[in-house]
């Protein structure tokens, strides 16, 4: 791991495939696998959850993306009752949008794990036109913006609020390019 991710708000399981156990100290879970390489992810923790209370209320969700992931999270919200985890998988970027839809609606970090299972695709957010891109780079790498085809530097930060890093234009001064 780089030391700057040390110093800033990038998750590791943002930049590092990381997949840890499920979070057994709830009473009720909802497990969301985003895409088909989160499905094992899911099975493995469906099992550790209930090898340890097999009567737990668990809530399984196999999902195409992270709009379908954040659909179902509201659905199993407006349920939960105190103890209630929620258990992620998935591409690291579209882990971090429903993150950011899940702290938005009051989940605190320490219910959430998440695992991810791709780090190298990012949404990097323009200050400048407040377009998203979707794009294959690593941090500090440079990459136009879809947007207003500024030149961003994807810098060592990801927005909480967005779920997106964020991108500054290197020569902000200059006006891309018509």
């Amino acid at each position: 791991m780089s030391p700057h991710l040390a110093l800033t708000s990038v998750p590791p399981w943002a930049v590092d495939l990381v997949r840890p156990p499920a979070d057994l100290s709830g009473r009720s879970w909802t497990v969301l696998a985003i895409g088909a390489a989160a499905e094992p992810i899911a099975r493995q923790w469906a099992a550790e959850v209930t090898k340890h209370r097999p009567d737990a209320a668990l809530r399984i969700h196999h999902v195409a993306d992270a709009d379908a992931a954040c659909s179902a999270l509201r659905a199993d919200l407006a349920g939960a009752v105190v103890g209630w985890r929620l258990l992620l998988a998935g591409p690291a970027h579209a882990c971090l949008r429903v993150r950011s839809a899940a702290i938005d609606l009051g989940v605190a970090d320490d219910e959430m794990t998440i695992a991810s299972t791709e780090v190298g695709t990012r949404e990097i957010f323009c200050p400048h036109c407040k377009h998203t891109t979707l794009a294959r780079v690593d941090l500090t790498d440079e990459l136009p913006c879809s947007g207003c085809g500024r030149v961003l530097f994807v810098h060592y930060h990801v927005s909480r609020r967005l779920g997106t890093h964020l991108g500054f234009a290197i020569h902000a001064d200059r006006r891309p390019a018509p």
